[in-house]
Order: C-alpha cells, then structure tokens, then sequence
C-alpha cells in the first residue's frame, strides 16, 4: 500500500483494478486516503475518506435497500429490513473490498501501516464505502447502481436466495430464554471518530460475562455484531 499520495499513473492503475474510470480523478484519490496519513503528513493537501465514507453508507444503504425491494417483493418490510443490514454490515463489505483489492492501494500514514492497517476490517470496510461515496458523486447514484451491483454481487446474491436470517439480538434472546438465563446486556464501551461518523464500540453482556463485541457506524449494528458473536459463543 502507498505511503504517499498516488499520482496520475497510480490512480489509473487503480481504477484498472476496480473497474470504474473517474471523469475527477481528486474524488478517487480523497476516497482511498486514510486520515493517518494527514495526521502523519500535516502540510500535505487534500482531505481522507471519512466524508465520503458516510456518502457512500447512505447510498449502499438506498442501493441494496432498493435492490431487495424489486427482487423480493413477497417479503414484508422487517425481512428486507434485517437482509439489507446482512448486506451491508462491516463483515460483508470487507470480503468485497478484498476481492476488489482496496488493502493495495489505501494511501496511509507509516504507524497505521506498521500495525496492519491495509488489513484491518474496519479500513477495508470504511475504504469501500469511500469508493462508493466517490463514485455517487462522480456519476450520480442512477449510474452507481451498476458498480455496486459488480462489486457486491456475491453477497447480493446470497442475501437474496437464503432464507431471511433470525436478527441477532432474537437469536440470542431465544437461545438466553430456552436456557433459564436473564436477557443480555448491551454497552457502549466507545464511541470513535468524527461526530458525522461514529463509529460504536458495543459488548455483549450475559450474566456478567462479556461475550460479544461489535463495532459499526450504527449502534444498532455493533449490537447485532456483538449479539452475534454471542451467539456463536454459547452455541
């Protein structure tokens, strides 16, 4: 991964690897800049992708909400609720960004990349709603479609054909009654980033005991994540 903000010839061979060209090449270099290097690299110009990682939750968000809604009209509001938030949760988009390769070319500060950075869920994830954000405002969200269409069709398909997942937090509520056991407890142990764009640290909690943590834009979502880890934990 860069250490240094790409030039031309870099951003071209990016947009090979991704498979969109930009009319505005500045909106494909904001979207794979992440704000270590600008912490790193104070002088330098230009902005990170946080800004354009919250365009592009809401545009993923329209997309695929959009998409489930034609391809699934049989199905009430609370299924296409919780396949939605299957398809775009942190997981789900960090197995996209890694097909399409975003760990190679995040542009980061030196500390953030010494610590695995290129790897870390959270920037894979972040990074891919970035690009998405870059390519709403390059070619307006009718002709995003297409794009995300590509770059999540494996796990779009797989929402679509499986059966409608239990949410989480049921499952664990279930699995928690059956067993004689109080309802879990969910906390708030963080909250990160720019008010904008929170980001929630949640846990888990059963009978005292930590069993589960999250980690989403959304509160709703890290507790599902956490709920779902302790799922996986008691089962």
């Amino acid at each position: 991964m860069p250490s240094t903000l790409p030039d031309h010839e870099s951003l071209q061979r990016t947009q090979e690897l991704i498979g969109v060209s930009f009319d505005d090449e500045r909106l494909l270099c904001v979207a794979i800049t992440h704000q270590s290097y600008l912490n790193e690299n104070p002088g330098a110009q230009g902005e990170s992708n946080e800004r354009l990682e919250f365009l592009g939750d809401g545009a993923l968000n329209y997309i695929v909400g959009r998409y489930l809604y034609e391809q699934l009209p049989h199905l009430p509001e609370g299924d296409l609720t919780i396949r939605r938030a299957e398809a775009v949760r942190r997981e789900t988009l960090e197995k996209a960004a890694r097909r399409l390769g975003v760990g190679e070319f995040l542009v980061m500060g030196r500390g953030e990349e010494a610590s695995g950075g290129a790897e870390r869920s959270s920037n894979l994830a972040n990074g891919f709603e970035a690009l998405v954000g870059a390519v709403v405002l390059d070619r307006g969200i009718e002709e995003s479609w297409d794009v995300v269409m590509r770059w999540l069709g494996p796990e779009l398909g797989e929402v679509t054909s499986a059966e409608t997942p239990k949410d989480p937090k049921s499952r664990l509520q279930e699995l928690l009654q059956a067993r004689g056991e109080s309802p879990p407890e969910y906390r708030v142990i963080n909250v990160t980033g720019p008010d904008n764009r929170p980001e929630f640290t949640v846990e888990a909690v059963v009978g005292g005991e930590t069993l589960g943590t999250g980690v989403a834009g959304r509160k709703i979502d890290a507790e599902r994540e956490a709920a779902s880890e302790a799922v996986d934990a008691l089962e």
